[in-house]
């Protein structure tokens, strides 16, 4: 009864956007509050879910993406993106670009949160796009596989060390045979489908689409890259600090501040401010009135995203997910496909990867035990297994449709896909691994 209400909640939802033509945005506040009296979850409690979900999915999203959009509108409207683009090409060539960004989004994934890296990334994607007419999925989804990768797979990402500890798993040889995993998952999912993709039609945000600057008026390459990639730069930094050298309680709790993405975020916005805004002869006025432009840009996005929490939420405190979980656990197979599959289910149902892989750690530790599993392999599973099939009740789905500007049917046909690829190599590998160890 339980699938039947969540796929009957799901089926409403892409009905109400997708053929009643319904904002997205009150589709799921509709649907958030019908599969809330459909669970059960009392009637007084119900919009209490969904204000948390709201509020807790924003809490941690709004200042980023908002600050986020501010910088991308300065790096596209400055020139910065246009010379960066250019850069770009040179060193690498047309014909490599989409590798070019595969790299970066992999280096930059391993110490930022996926949301932080999408918004830094998303107008480079864009300035790409823009400047040599090239399809926008094609281009953007490798590199926005790469981001994936490492947030479901690698240590310092929540999930992957919480199931660390969790497990008593090594979280140095986690790290290594989650890189080993990353590799194909990446290739496979991002260059080689998006290969598939040339013929989707997308129109990213027009904010980020750069204004057509001569040579003589662009920003230098070095201070083009310093100002867009400062924050990666900085998250990179602070995060690294604690483990290349030994630092007092108080350094840590000053490091600690400053690694904070909407710290990092505030800094780089300031320092873009004069290097791409004042120093280049422009008034603070004039820097304000691009910022006030992005903001209303993404307004309806940071809406959205929040409503999908609201579901997700909602889900979460009917206890649906430790329902799946356990009906699951009843089957007798593989340890490391069960936990796979159990993880793949409830992200399905929930939409949020980490509450996949933690609810699905609390239901497998056991089993670890009893079966002698690798626990640093039954980490790499549960986290492939929490990203399948994002969809419509995950914030990253509509993430990537809003600001790639496409309709649900191509969204899942890129993106769902992209996710279920990933996650379906994630666990061959672990296989694989689990036959060599």
């Amino acid at each position: 009864m339980t699938f039947l209400i969540i796929f009957f909640c799901i089926a409403c939802l892409v009905l109400l956007i997708s053929w009643a033509q319904l904002s997205p945005l009150l589709a799921f506040l509709m649907i958030s509050i019908i599969a809330g009296l459909l669970l059960g979850i009392p009637f007084n409690n119900i919009m209490g879910s969904v204000q948390k979900g709201i509020g807790d999915t924003l809490g941690s999203l709004v200042i980023i993406i908002a600050l986020g959009a501010m910088l991308g509108k300065l790096v596209a409207d400055s020139g910065a993106a246009q010379k960066i683009a250019a850069f770009m090409m040179n060193a690498f060539g047309r014909k490599y670009v989409r590798w070019a960004l595969v790299v970066t989004g992999f280096i930059i994934g391993i110490p930022l949160f996926y949301g932080v890296g999408f918004v830094l990334m998303v107008p480079l994607i864009f300035s790409v796009v823009y400047q040599y007419k090239l399809p926008a999925v094609y281009i953007g989804l490798p590199m926005l596989a790469a981001l994936s990768v490492t947030f479901g797979f690698l240590p310092p990402h929540p999930s992957p060390t919480a199931l660390v500890v969790q497990f008593h798993a090594d979280i140095g040889l986690t790290l290594i045979y989650g890189l080993i995993l990353a590799v194909p998952a990446i290739i496979i999912a991002g260059p080689l489908y998006s290969r598939t993709l040339k013929n989707i039609k997308a129109l990213p945000l027009q904010t980020f689409q750069p204004p057509s600057l001569s040579a003589d008026q662009l920003p230098g390459a070095v201070t083009s890259l310093l100002s867009a990639l400062l924050p990666v730069i900085l998250l990179m930094v602070t995060t690294l600090l604690p483990f290349m050298f030994s630092l007092s309680a108080g350094i840590k709790q000053v490091v600690s501040f400053f690694a904070d993405p909407a710290i990092v975020m505030l800094i780089s916005l300031a320092v873009a401010t004069y290097t791409l805004g004042i120093k280049r002869g422009k008034s603070m006025k004039e820097v304000m009135s691009i910022y006030a432009e992005a903001v209303k840009e993404i307004a309806m996005i940071l809406l959205i995203i929040g409503s999908a929490g609201a579901l997700k939420q909602v889900l979460t405190d009917s206890g649906i997910s430790d329902q799946i979980a356990g009906q699951l656990n009843g089957f007798h197979i593989q340890p490391l496909i069960l936990a796979w599959l159990i993880a793949a289910v409830i992200r399905i149902c929930v939409g949020s990867a980490t509450v996949a892989g933690l609810t699905t750690a609390g239901i497998v530790a056991p089993l670890i035990v009893q079966t002698h599993s690798n626990p640093n392999l039954m980490v790499l599973s549960i986290g492939a297994g929490s990203l399948a099939f994002s969809h419509v009740n995950d914030s990253g789905f509509w993430l990537f449709k809003e600001y790639f500007n496409l309709s649900i049917k191509d969204t899942v046909r890129s993106w769902t896909a992209m996710e279920t690829i990933v996650a379906v190599v994630g666990l061959i590998g672990v296989l694989i691994l689990n036959v060599i160890i």
